[in-house]
């Protein structure tokens, strides 16, 4: 096989598995959480909470570690992390150790999000990249939406601790086949002096961020405390960047930043996963809750049109931008995704498979279509030493607005949905009949949908006035004239 064709192949399984796993534990939240000792409705929401976390806080600091240290050494770490993390996790029993090993294979899969676009970046020519981003990243969505129907099977069939044992032999294998494999295409620096401090408030600055959004709005933390953690959050960002400027290793290249097309596409990525990341939470609950009553395999396979038309749209709107450019695809996905969300905000308590059927195929069209030339030009818009780490940020910034969008999800929901009934429709307890209204909770899901649209048409904006291309952006004020 070809050396290109070798690292895509990898590369897929390391992101599919790494983000296939985040759904297929959601959908088997509920048998968890009754089956562990100590499982409240917290801890169960913290099993998807603390994976996403960890991942959002460490994937730069992995990202410049690879540039350093090498991309396929640490990679392949990952995959042996994630197997290693995947075995505990099937053998927890209790609530602390599932999210303790969960943290494990959070680690692993940091270091597989990471890398993966830099190892791609290196191996296929820069006419192909598009396309070789593009399989990679319909991987990744495609594996959190596949997730929910496996985990639904799987946990029906032969209970909640297969959906972590079946990662052991497809994670040695990779392991292996990583090892023995993929090779170094880009030198790797001399070995230098880490940035300890800088990798330290950065790490701090996310970790802080996120606590206070998810457990202020999940958790019964006081606006107080979730207040001066954000205020402390951006004051060691603002003591980081003091930092960097000093360091002669710094974590990160400030003076990428000032490079409008890396900006315009992590600004757009950002603002994406924040508007995306709570739709199959959102959506899960929505079919397996008080209003459909679906079983988790149901649920599942209601989804999987938005995955068919992500896989199909990937790959060909990768190919396309590798003709005509980035630009184009990114606003069309967009503006199609925001539609998606639109006509999902006139969902009643109940729908058909017939009347969910364009809405999502549009939102998994749409992102399809923007993800992949997004990407490309993330990755192309920097020097090849620095590819780790633009692979690094990018990532971060998708886990970030993914974790963030749940607990955001979470406080729209309660301007009309009572808390107490939300708690328990996501933790999958009784829910009390005088507090738990139909109409309320269809209208709340209705506030996510129309914010998730808010935020895509905003990233667009965005990515108009941040790009350099001003002949771009007159030819798409022709059009629309």
């Amino acid at each position: 096989m070809e050396y290109k064709w070798l690292a895509l192949s990898n590369t897929t399984i390391g992101v599919l598995m790494s983000s296939l796993d985040i759904n297929i534990v959601l959908i088997a939240l509920p048998k968890i959480g009754k089956d562990l000792s100590g499982m409240t409705a917290f801890n169960v929401i913290w099993v998807i909470l603390g994976y996403q976390l960890v991942i959002s806080v460490v994937l730069v600091n992995f990202g410049r570690l690879s540039d350093l240290f090498g991309r396929v050494r640490l990679y392949t770490l990952g995959f042996a992390l994630f197997t290693v993390g995947s075995a505990l996790c099937g053998f927890a029993a209790n609530a602390d150790q599932i999210i303790g090993f969960r943290v494990i294979q959070a680690t692993g899969a940091a270091f597989l999000f990471s890398n993966s676009a830099a190892i791609l970046t290196d191996a296929f020519p820069l006419n192909e990249r598009g396309k070789a981003l593009g399989i990679n990243q319909v991987s990744t969505v495609a594996g959190s939406v596949t997730g929910l129907v496996v985990g639904g099977l799987i946990t029906s069939l032969i209970g909640w601790r297969w959906i972590f044992w079946v990662n052991i032999p497809i994670g040695i294998f990779a392991t292996a086949w990583s090892y023995f494999k993929l090779k170094e295409l880009s030198a790797t620096p001399v070995m230098r002096s880490l940035d300890i401090s800088g990798n330290i408030t950065f790490a701090l600055s996310v970790l802080l961020i996120l606590l206070a959004v998810t457990m202020y709005t999940v958790s019964n933390l006081q606006i107080l405390p979730a207040l001066i953690m954000v205020v402390a959050a951006v004051m060691l960002l603002v003591l980081f960047v003091q930092i960097e400027r000093r360091s002669r290793n710094p974590l990160f290249n400030l003076k990428l930043f000032g490079n409008r097309v890396f900006n315009a596409g992590n600004e757009t990525i950002f603002l994406n996963a924040l508007s995306r990341g709570s739709f199959t939470l959102v959506m899960v609950f929505y079919l397996q809750g008080p209003l459909m009553g679906f079983s988790p395999l149901e649920a599942g396979i209601f989804l999987i049109p938005m995955s068919i038309a992500l896989s199909i749209m990937g790959p060909i709107s990768g190919s396309i931008s590798d003709r005509i450019g980035y630009h184009k695809p990114v606003i069309i996905g967009l503006l199609v995704s925001a539609a998606g969300f639109i006509l999902l905000a006139g969902i009643g308590p109940s729908v058909t498979e017939f009347r969910m059927l364009i809405p999502l195929v549009l939102i998994g069209g749409g992102m399809g279509i923007f993800a992949s030339p997004n990407r490309s030009s993330i990755m192309n818009s920097v020097p090849i030493t620095e590819r780790g780490f633009a692979s690094g940020i990018s990532a971060t910034f998708v886990n970030v607005g993914n974790t963030m969008s749940i607990g955001i999800a979470f406080l729209i929901m309660e301007l009309s949905t009572p808390k107490a009934v939300l708690d328990a429709i996501f933790s999958g307890q009784p829910i009390s009949s005088a507090g738990f209204s139909a109409s309320m909770f269809v209208s709340s899901v209705h506030l996510v949908f129309l914010a998730s649209a808010f935020m895509i048409l905003a990233s667009v904006a965005i990515y108009l006035i941040e790009s350099s291309n001003a002949g771009v952006r007159r030819a798409w004020i022709r059009a629309a004239g």
